[in-house]
């Protein structure tokens, strides 16, 4: 099991009723960045970006698991067009890609 981090526009991702990114403009955000591929195959609103990581959208929030260091800084990319924020699983916000703590050096081969 992976640690996630959303994109909310609340203070508690598990708590966005009334602060939710709807799925249309989740779905535009994707149409207009090429580095982000539609994969159903997941999901209906997920996508791929890059070789291996990937977002996808879900009561509201978009999110993802275990990220490398390029991934959070794409977040944080995302998070700014949709005025939203990074949060952690357990509500911790972060403000900057530096402040993720794991890196690809202490992720366990797959």
């Amino acid at each position: 099991m992976g640690y996630d981090l959303h994109i909310t526009r609340a203070l508690d991702w598990t708590q966005n009723v009334g602060r939710e990114i709807s799925a249309a403009e989740w779905l535009a955000l994707v149409a207009s960045d090429r580095e982000l591929v539609a994969d159903p195959s997941m999901s209906p609103l997920a996508v791929c970006y890059g070789a291996k990581a990937w977002f996808d959208w879900f009561e509201g929030n978009v999110f993802t698991s275990d990220p490398d260091r390029a991934t959070v800084e794409k977040m944080f990319e995302i998070a700014s067009r949709l005025n939203g924020i990074v949060q952690g699983d357990d509500f911790e916000i972060y403000e900057t890609p530096l402040q993720w703590p794991r890196s690809d050096a202490q992720r366990p081969p797959a």
